[in-house]
């Protein structure tokens, strides 16, 4: 996956799952990928080391990743996403349909 394709995927789940985040965990994702502070300047701004820094972050995609191979919220937001689309663009109403069987299934 590319850095930016990656950066914009983990920012699509974390905004999905970030209330399963602890406090930390939070605080270092949203310097390091959404407001671009280097590893640097986290742990200077927490007085942590760098590598402190890094551990957390790969911890967090990991659980990031782990939340959506379990629970498909990106999966079925990306899929209501495409039947709207496809509702807007047709005006088929048996779209809707489909759309609803989309929730049935959990």
């Amino acid at each position: 996956m590319e850095t930016l394709d990656k950066k914009e995927y983990l920012n699509q789940l974390f905004d999905l799952y970030e209330p399963l985040l602890t406090d930390k965990q939070r605080l270092y994702f949203e310097h390091y990928y959404k407001e671009d502070y280097s590893l640097q300047e986290i742990s200077e701004l927490y007085q942590v080391s760098r590598n402190a820094i890094f551990d957390h972050l790969k911890k967090v995609e990991e659980h990031l990743s782990d939340f959506e191979k379990k629970l498909k919220l990106l999966e079925l937001k990306n899929k209501r996403l495409e039947l709207i689309k496809k509702i807007e663009e047709t005006k088929d109403l048996n779209l809707v349909e489909e759309l609803r069987k989309l929730d049935e299934s959990w």
